[in-house]
């Protein structure tokens, strides 16, 4: 399953994607989904799988835009 990290800040979501890079997450930078109402912007996307790294790596950074995690589920994102 697809996972979404948002962000509200195109810097902190690149910054993030290359935190994620260099713990061994494969990662993508992609459109956020209008499903989660911040506008536009863009998003860090990564398998499920990998959930437990993305939030050790999160855990030791700060990010005052971040928005929330998202899973898809069907066809559309959800808060999770």
């Amino acid at each position: 399953m697809t996972m979404l990290a948002v962000f509200r800040s195109r810097a902190q979501t690149l910054d993030f994607t290359a935190a994620l890079r260099a713990a061994g997450v494969v990662v993508s930078a992609v459109n956020t989904p209008k499903e989660a109402g911040v506008g536009c912007g863009v998003s860090a996307r990564f398998a499920d799988r990998d959930f437990a790294r993305v939030q050790a790596v999160f855990r030791r950074r700060t990010y005052s835009s971040f928005a929330g995690f998202m899973k898809r589920v069907g066809e559309r994102y959800v808060f999770c």
